[in-house]
């Protein structure tokens, strides 16, 4: 694999933030505005992008929306940062095709959920096992595997050392569960040698705790990753004081947008500051109340974050 920005001789690390995906009022795709989005992320000095991720709305995403972005995404970047593509599906072959075509476009890596359908419908440990093994013999890029509550499925620690014992490119383990901490130092401590890339998640609300439990990055929102980035630069060389201060500094927005907002605080963000024309989302999420997007905005102002200037 050609080594790209943000990969270190021990793999990716750092800030690898979720690209949002803009539409026009309509509910249409808005082109432009997705290259200016990936533009305003880079100034934002990201490690890297995941695209077509939760945050992105995939879940709201035709297959030809999904190819159309994948494309469009990719040749923007033009290998400036490493692109993650999320290709979570419940079916096998679906996922498999959607690595393969990420990864012919440029992909620096694919993440995916276990399979889940639903509530109700989810492959058991051997269906999560053959699903990402499927996935892997299929590309030669690395495969982040997502534990998230969204897909109901159990992950346990001996699975997720188990996948990367079998699978080298299974190495990368996004980790976003209650007790986080907790499970990333059990994760590392079973497989030490395989679990390349240790990340966090959900906006960083645990970001810290995270750190110190051997987390090398993380995969927050696109709303203020150039303020999450020396969290994470500080206690990487040591000066773990300065990275506590640095994120009590930002952490009262980060649970802002956790607790009130969710995915529509990054697009809110974008549009006050000329990144985007349209805050939309489809249909059934609704768009923030005014208050609350007022409240957010009022957080974010006095840490000056790119997003809030990078278009006026």
């Amino acid at each position: 694999m050609t080594q790209n920005p943000g990969a270190s001789g021990n793999g990716y690390r750092g800030v690898f933030p979720i690209a949002p995906t803009p539409f026009a009022k309509g509910g249409a795709l808005d082109l432009p505005a997705q290259r200016q989005v990936v533009d305003c992320m880079i100034d934002q000095g990201v490690d890297g992008i995941c695209i077509l991720a939760n945050y992105s709305e995939q879940f709201l995403l035709t297959d030809r929306e999904r190819d159309t972005l994948l494309d469009v995404c990719l040749d923007h970047v033009a290998g400036g940062v490493p692109v993650i593509v999320t290709c979570s599906h419940f079916s096998t072959q679906i996922a498999t095709e959607r690595a393969r075509r990420a990864q012919a476009a440029g992909a620096a890596m694919v993440m995916m959920m276990p399979p889940y359908h639903g509530a109700g419908l989810k492959a058991d440990e051997a269906g999560v096992c053959e699903h990402f093994s499927a996935v892997a013999a299929a590309v030669s890029i690395p495969i982040m595997v997502q534990d998230a509550p969204l897909s109901g499925v159990t992950l346990s620690v001996d699975l997720l050392a188990g996948l990367a014992k079998a699978s080298p490119q299974v190495g990368y383990f996004k980790i976003e569960m209650p007790n986080t901490a907790d499970k990333l130092r059990s994760l590392i401590a079973a497989a030490p040698e395989a679990v390349v890339g240790p990340f966090d998640g959900e906006e960083g609300i645990t970001l810290l705790a995270d750190l110190d439990a051997g987390a090398t990055g993380t995969m927050p929102s696109a709303l203020i990753p150039d303020l999450i980035k020396p969290v994470l630069e500080h206690h990487a060389s040591g000066h773990r004081d300065q990275a506590e201060a640095e994120y009590a500094r930002i952490l009262p927005a980060i649970n802002f947008e956790n607790r009130q907002c969710g995915l529509r605080a990054t697009k809110t963000a974008m549009m006050a500051g000329g990144v985007i024309k349209s805050d939309a989302v489809r249909h059934p999420l609704r768009p923030l109340h005014p208050a609350t997007r007022e409240e957010l905005l009022n957080l974010l102002r006095p840490m000056d974050p790119v997003i809030l200037r990078w278009g006026r």
